[in-house]
């Protein structure tokens, strides 16, 4: 599974969508699920939307969808298509399941409290963090305690003019432990 804490800006449109061509089940946490719901399925009609947009909209219109949450019913989730909502405490093992499954890719957009929660423990196999050029005196952190991982650097990419880096790495468990 690849964990994919980031926002749209610069040209991470042609990374997501990328991203999403690769893989076959986006997972979100209810927050980022809320915000994608409320943009995305109407993007894909839009003339005045880019392109790149478009094929974005469709593609997470079309995706499998699986959000955990506790507090999210099936019937707000009823009109996008392709959605499941899990329970906290089913999803590691339900994530776990998922993994296991032939296909391709399981995404996470977004989704901060649930990706730091599958790294801790042991449920994300690449982590891509897109840093920008801004300096923030608050927000939040990107992990929220050391997790018990450690990360090898499997490559880098930068876009002309943007200031953004996309960091690619491997988890892998933690050997001093």
């Amino acid at each position: 599974m690849t964990s994919w804490p980031c926002h749209s800006t610069g040209d991470s449109p042609s990374t997501n969508a990328e991203r999403l061509r690769a893989a076959d089940t986006l997972l979100l946490g209810r927050t980022s699920y809320e915000g994608f719901r409320s943009y995305w399925p109407a993007i894909a009609d839009d003339p005045d939307a880019p392109p790149l947009e478009r094929e974005i909209s469709r593609r997470n219109n079309a995706i499998d969808k699986v959000v955990v949450s506790d507090t999210l019913t099936p019937d707000p989730a009823a009109p996008w298509q392709n959605t499941r909502v899990i329970g906290r405490a089913d999803a590691h093992q339900r994530i776990a399941a998922l993994k296991r499954d032939p296909g391709r890719d399981i995404l996470v957009f977004g989704s901060h409290t649930l990706w730091n929660d599958l790294l801790a423990h042991g449920r994300v196999d690449e982590l891509h963090l897109m840093i920008g050029p801004g300096v923030l005196a608050a927000g939040t952190r990107a992990f929220e305690s050391r997790p018990p991982v450690s990360l090898r650097l499997l490559g880098t990419r930068t876009w002309d003019g943007s200031g953004l880096v996309l960091v690619q790495y491997a988890v892998e468990p933690d050997r001093a432990e």
